[in-house]
Formats: structure tokens, sequence, C-alpha cells
């Protein structure tokens, strides 16, 4: 049964999602950034809708009132492609942090570019932490958010969080804007690279606003505050 589900499904968000990212291409020259994440968002929760109706797997968000309404940095760990998708639609205007790989698969790539990401070439770890600092000062003085994963890559639910980076600590310092740690365990109901969806409830923890005048310490307050919730929540 979940291998039919899962096939379903599949037959529906793959030509669904044709569909979307050439809407989202065809609105490109004639939407703000902020307008076509608007209509993007709506979509993908369509999407996700879908899943939640082929394979059983729906949400629950807990800490929405923690959203600020000014730009901050959204922080959270990487499982898969569930989160990568949901959350597109909590903060708008906002930047993701992607790798620069995704912009060229057809069709989804070029509609992810007109979402306004910041691409990193990831094999050079120096410069890919300077484009996030300047890049994600210019999207956050331009009143976007940043989406960031700072473990780097998707990790396995049953091998927790990861240590994070320092550059979503040096992002909030440099430009006075606050991380909001999300935890979530999407991973083990949509495995990463896996065909069969397991039917259940993602649980997805959004913590209080968290600043600092240390950067590695924020770092460190943050992936702290995800690990702990993620180890309620596995």
């Amino acid at each position: 049964m979940k291998f039919l589900r899962s096939a379903a499904f599949n037959v529906a968000f793959y030509p669904a999602l044709i569909l979307i990212t050439l809407s989202i291409l065809l609105l490109y020259p004639f939407l703000s950034t902020k307008n076509l994440q608007h209509y993007a968002s709506k979509l993908i929760l369509f999407e996700l809708f879908l899943l939640k109706f082929f394979c059983r797997v729906s949400w629950k968000v807990e800490g929405l009132e923690n959203l600020p309404k000014s730009p901050c940095i959204l922080v959270s760990n990487h499982q898969g492609q569930w989160e990568s998708l949901f959350l597109q639609t909590l903060m708008i205007p906002s930047s993701s942090v992607i790798k620069k790989e995704i912009l060229f698969i057809p069709f989804f790539g070029w509609a992810v570019y007109c979402m306004n990401p910041i691409s990193l070439n990831r094999s050079n770890k120096l410069s890919s932490l300077k484009k996030v600092i300047v890049d994600g000062g210019y999207k956050i003085r331009s009143g976007f958010s940043i989406i960031l994963f700072p473990e780097g890559t998707r990790i396995k639910p049953e091998k927790g969080v990861q240590p994070f980076s320092n550059s979503c600590g040096v992002l909030s310092i440099k430009n006075n804007v606050p991380i909001v740690p999300i935890c979530h365990n999407s991973g083990l109901f949509w495995r990463n690279k896996e065909f069969i969806k397991q039917g259940g409830e993602i649980t997805i923890r959004i913590g209080e606003p968290l600043s600092g005048t240390d950067a590695k310490k924020l770092t460190n307050k943050a992936y702290k505050w995800v690990s702990d919730n993620y180890k309620e929540i596995y």
C-alpha cells in the first residue's frame, strides 16, 4: 500500500511541479520578487497537500508566534526535500542559501533562480562563507530574510543534528538581525532519495529569536536549541 501511495504521489507531484515552475517563469518578468514568492508559496503548499493526500504525511507547526515581522535568519536542520519547500512559505520575501548546481536543473532550477536565492560553490568553503556574508547582508538590507541550513548538507534523521557552520552567527551580528532557530523531523517521513514515503505527522518547532555579540557563541546557541529540540521530536 505504501508503494502504491508513493507511486500515485509521484505521478501527481512531478507533472504539477513542471506546470508550477513554468507558471513562475512566465510570471517572472511581470511580478516583484515578493509577489512572485507569495504566488509560489501557495503552490508549494498545494504540492505538500498532495503528499498529505496520497501518502498521509501531515504536519504541525509549533511557535509560529516567534517569527518576527522584520528580516531575520531562519536556521534549520536539513534532512531532505520537505523542509526545503516548506520553509519558503514562512517568511516573505526571503532568500535561500542553496548549492549552485540546483540552478542548472531544467525548469525547477530556473524557477528557483526567479526566487532570488544565494547560490554557492560548495567546493570552496572560504569563498562560500564570504558570499553568504556579502550577498546575505545586501538582501537583509533590502528587506529579505535569509533561509540557511548551516549543517551544509542533508543529514539522515537517525544521525541527529550535525554541527553548524559559523555563517549564521556572523551574518546575524554583522547585520543586527536575529537568528530564528527551526527544528523538524521531516526526514522520518520523506526520506532523502527514497521512493517510499512513510505516513505520519511532521513536527516543526520555531524557537524564539536569538541575538548576541559573539558569532561563534551565537551559532552554538542556535545549534544547541535545534539539537536539543530534535531529540524531543525524533
